[in-house]
């Protein structure tokens, strides 16, 4: 995360950010954590298309060249999350995407609103 920004670093989702070929730019604290066994903070500057199997793999390969939003949830033991993936740009240019992982209370309100 930038210099002087503390928030992305504090916050308890993670956070993940790409640039336009897959290359991680940065991870949050708490991204690190998720991806500890994978190599954590030294996951940086390396490509996230190997470290993912098809059909993710395809996917994401997809969204670079395609930029569009990916949400769905997941579910690794007892802990399910929220993944967003969305792209993100740079003087109106698509620069990559940022993919946020939420965990999900086991109680979780739905609120419909006018």
């Amino acid at each position: 995360m930038k210099k002087g920004e503390a928030w992305p670093e504090e916050l308890p989702d993670a956070i993940t950010v790409c640039d336009k070929r897959g290359v991680i730019l940065t991870m949050n604290r708490a991204a690190t954590e998720v991806f500890k066994k994978d190599g954590g903070r030294k996951l940086i500057g390396k490509n996230i298309l190997p470290c993912h199997p098809q059909p993710s793999r395809s996917l994401l390969t997809g969204m670079l060249k395609h930029p569009r939003q990916n949400t769905y949830t997941i579910q690794k033991g007892k802990i399910k999350k929220l993944i967003h993936q969305s792209p993100w740009y740079k003087q109106g240019r698509f620069a990559g995407f940022v993919e946020i992982s939420i965990i999900l209370t086991k109680k979780m309100a739905h609120h419909v609103r006018p």
